[in-house]
């Protein structure tokens, strides 16, 4: 269970452990009795190809394989199955200590003593420049001052509800006290090399030969190894129903694809064959790429305006009574858009607003939640569909609980940017069960879910997991 304990305030989370749970687990028919048919890699494309957008063409062929190979021993004989499991590295999620330290925060408090922000809006700062000082009077803008009125009506929320699920984490020793070990400093993590830039390929899959006016079903990962162009990688959902992990190889980077999951590699402007694929969702989860000062300096990943989040295609997607859940940002701008524009494009009536709280092992929020910079938590706008229309509610019989208003979430963030927490078991009393769910600009897969974006498989890259080895 990724939901460790849940009390009134709202939920603490393992998110590590939500991972691991998942049936990652990938098959294959070992020698000698198959040694005609080796398992070939699943999902192949020439490092190559990236050379040239011409090269993205029908003759170049994929193979996707679940490692599952028949033997053709005319005895029919069974072949001996390997069964290899991965788990999730740990390592990404061993947040012992703040990222600002006490001292700097002590030094951010000192300064915030010397008056009070919201009615002295105005202080001078003096500025030492080559010998000489002059002054110069710093103005809050509307923004910085809606953020201050924002934290000080939630401040008491989130100090004393993440106070309630850190104490039971203690209790169950889910969390620690800071020890000494956790003062030290410990060895930097590798990440893989990102080779395959998911976010350029799909760039360069908008310029294939008749790739917007393709309509084709979904793409189906079977029990036996098929065969599918580069083409139909980007112009079809790919789905793997099976029970177990396929492993796919694109651009000489290995992903793993959970079971039961479903995902479409395509940017904005090509998501057709998402709208093709026939289905409407019932909890549509959106994290969009907001546009922020340190992604624009960085150009970190690309980022999208309100104008173009606003012409993501919900409604279409959307069944009746759909939940429609965004993550923003702390910026007020952000915020506002999507109570005032956003969801009132949408027919999105706004039933909830809840925080995700970002704590240490050790149980400290991760910025000083005073940090006039950045802030330990983040926003989720909740919201439900209201169309007049007469189409059936999908299990119009089964009873669901009312979204609550102002819960947190609180968990040890993953050290990956954007990685953000799952949500599915933390939904599962307010939303019917069977039914369909979407993520939009998702960086993973989860099973049950359809997963959108233009790096849907970057948190399945293969390198982010540690494989273990078992025989059947």
């Amino acid at each position: 269970m990724s939901v460790v304990h849940q009390l009134s305030p709202g939920w603490l989370l393992d998110h590590l452990s939500f991972i691991n749970k998942i049936n990652y687990q990938v098959h294959q028919y070992l020698e000698p009795c198959c040694s005609k048919n080796k398992p070939t890699s699943s999902v192949h494309l020439d490092s190559r190809h990236v050379n040239s957008v011409s090269s993205f063409g029908s003759s170049a062929i994929l193979i996707a394989s679940d490692f599952t190979i028949k033997p053709e021993n005319s005895d029919g004989r069974n072949c001996e199955i390997f069964i290899q499991k991965y788990v999730f590295r740990s390592e990404l999620f061993d947040v012992t200590i703040p990222y600002i330290t006490s001292g700097i925060h002590k030094e951010c408090q000192q300064n915030n003593e010397k008056e009070d922000l919201m009615n002295d809006v105005k202080k001078e700062i003096s500025i030492s420049t080559i010998g000489k000082k002059r002054k110069r009077c710093v103005v809050f803008n509307q923004g910085e001052l809606d953020a201050m009125e924002y934290h000080t009506k939630i401040r008491g929320l989130i100090l004393d509800g993440s106070s309630q699920l850190i104490q039971e984490g203690f209790k169950s020793g889910f969390l620690h006290p800071p020890s000494e070990k956790w003062d030290k400093s410990s060895d930097p993590i590798t990440l893989p090399v990102d080779t395959c830039n998911l976010s350029e390929l799909c760039e360069m899959a908008k310029h294939l030969p008749s790739l917007n006016e393709m309509e084709l079903p979904a793409l189906q990962l079977m029990e036996d190894d098929v065969s599918i162009t580069e083409q139909n990688l980007f112009s079809q959902v790919v789905e793997n129903n099976s029970s177990f992990t396929k492993m796919i190889t694109l651009m000489g980077q290995k992903y793993l694809l959970p079971p039961k999951s479903s995902f479409l590699l395509s940017d904005i402007s090509c998501m057709h064959p998402l709208l093709n694929y026939k289905k409407t969702y019932d909890v549509i989860v959106i994290d969009p790429p907001w546009q922020n000062k340190s992604v624009k300096r960085s150009n970190r990943y690309s980022y999208l305006s309100p104008l173009q989040i606003k012409q993501i295609p919900v409604p279409k997607l959307a069944a009746p009574n759909c939940l429609v859940i965004t993550w923003v940002t702390n910026r007020q701008k952000h915020l506002r858009f999507v109570k005032e524009e956003l969801y009132p494009s949408w027919s999105v009536e706004i039933v909830a607003e809840w925080h995700w709280v970002k704590i240490t092992k050790s149980g400290e929020f991760v910025f000083p939640l005073d940090s006039p910079h950045k802030k330990p938590y983040e926003v989720l706008i909740l919201g439900r569909i209201r169309e007049e229309t007469a189409l059936p509610l999908r299990n119009a019989d089964v009873k669901v609980l009312s979204i609550p208003d102002h819960k947190l979430i609180v968990s040890v963030p993953c050290t990956l940017h954007s990685h953000k927490p799952p949500l599915a078991e933390i939904l599962k009393d307010y939303i019917k069960p069977d039914g369909e769910y979407l993520e939009l600009f998702a960086r993973n897969l989860q099973p049950g879910w359809t997963s959108w974006g233009n790096e849907v498989l970057k948190f399945q890259h293969v390198d982010y997991f540690i494989a273990l080895a078992s025989r059947s």
